[in-house]
This record gives structure tokens, sequence and C-alpha cells, in this order.
């Protein structure tokens, strides 16, 4: 398989499908796309056109399938692995992980358009800015503080000894869904509870997630429209 992603400093909705395969240690090869602009006739767009009609990332190449929607990715990747138990096995803890996947994927817009993903910068001074100002983007914090937090609270001794403290017990496609969104919290410094914020360092310390941050913070590749706040240094 083949994984179309873009910037790892910049691209939430790559880490995704990028951490998920990664933990799981199902093999894949990593294509990065770099992001020029999102123009139509941008290096980035004209590549990913040519994988699939949407022209985003991520897209997972299987074959002659190319899925290119994050949730799609998990429940293909579930499907076809379902030895890797991507979802929790419980009935009642499955569904509860997808309607908490569903929710980041359709929700808090506030948060997402104003605390951008950017791993290698440190913005608490901007996230007291926004805090301050955006009623929407509080909200949003305090339902995810909530999310999580209950999550954290419900599954806390569903776990075994190799994979545990995550949002279900064990690893598993949420925690994957989740990663982008703690990425934000590092870099705003935007409050959470201690139980979230437990969870926070404990995403981060997992193999998969600090490759991804280790590689972003490699990858020096300013890009003024991904950092609204920011002078080019």
């Amino acid at each position: 398989m083949k994984l179309y992603i873009g910037n790892k400093n910049y691209s939430s909705w790559s880490m995704r499908p990028w951490v998920l395969l990664r933990q799981a240690g199902i093999p894949f090869e990593e294509i990065k796309v770099l992001f020029d602009s999102f123009a139509p006739e941008s290096n980035f767009k004209q590549t990913m056109l040519k994988v699939s009609p949407r022209g985003q990332v991520p897209a997972l190449v299987d074959g002659d399938l190319v899925v290119t929607d994050t949730l799609a990715i998990a429940e293909y990747l579930a499907e076809s692995y379902p030895e890797k138990n991507l979802w929790p096995a419980d009935k009642i803890a499955r569904t509860k992980a997808r309607i908490a996947c569903a929710e980041m994927h359709s929700g808090f817009a506030a948060l997402r358009s104003n605390c951008m993903m950017n791993i290698e910068a440190s913005l608490p001074h901007i996230g007291q800015i926004v805090m301050r100002d955006k009623p929407a983007v509080v909200a949003d914090v305090a339902r995810l503080d909530a999310l999580l937090g209950g999550l954290l609270e419900a599954y806390a001794h569903t776990h075994d000894r190799h994979q545990s403290g995550m949002l279900f017990g064990t690893f598993s496609i949420a925690d994957a869904y989740f990663a982008p969104v703690v990425m934000r919290f590092k870099t705003y410094g935007l409050p959470v509870s201690p139980a979230v914020a437990a969870y926070m360092d404990r995403l981060c310390a997992m193999p998969s997630v600090a490759a991804w941050i280790a590689d972003a913070k490699a990858e020096n590749e300013f890009r003024d429209f991904e950092e609204p706040y920011r002078l080019a240094r």
C-alpha cells in the first residue's frame, strides 16, 4: 500500500492514517507531497489530482483502490487487518469509538481554523489570545476535554500490559484520530484536565506519534499560509 501525505508539521489529516498504520505495524510506502499552495495550478494540487479526483491528502492506494477519506481509510484498514484489532473488540466500546471519531471528523471547526496544526512551534501566547477572544474555541476545547476525559475514565481498566492508558484502554483508531488535536493542544498550550494532559503525554510517547513529531520538527518547510501568527524566519 501507498499512503500519500502532506507536510508532517502541518497536515493533521495525514497524521491520522500514518500513525494508525505505523503503530499497528502494517507495512506501507510513504509518499510525501509538500504543500506549496492549494491553488489549482500548484504542484501539490496537480500531483494529487493524478492520484484522486479530490486532489487532497491523505490518500491510501492499495492496488487499483484509492481511499481518500480518513474515516474510510480507518474502516478499510480495520476490515483488511482484523487481527490488528484497530477498533475496540467490545460492541459498545466500538460504537462509542466510532461516535467519537465521527465527532472529531466533522466538528470543532473553530479550534481547527484558529489553532492550525504546527508541531514544531510553541505558541502558548497565541493560545491565550484565542481563548480570551474566541468563545467558540473555548467551547470546542471544553467539549474535547470532557470527551477525552470521559473516555479515559470509562475505560481506565480496559487495557493490557503492553498498551495501557489509551482512550479505550489499548491503542485503537480513536487514538490515531485524536492525535492531531493533541498536537494543537500542546502547540497552543490549551487548558485541559490533568487526566487529559497525562493522556497527551502518553500518546506523544508512543513510537508512531513520536516518530511523526520528530519528522515534523526536521522538515523546516515554512509555509506562510499555514502560519498566520508567525513571520518566516
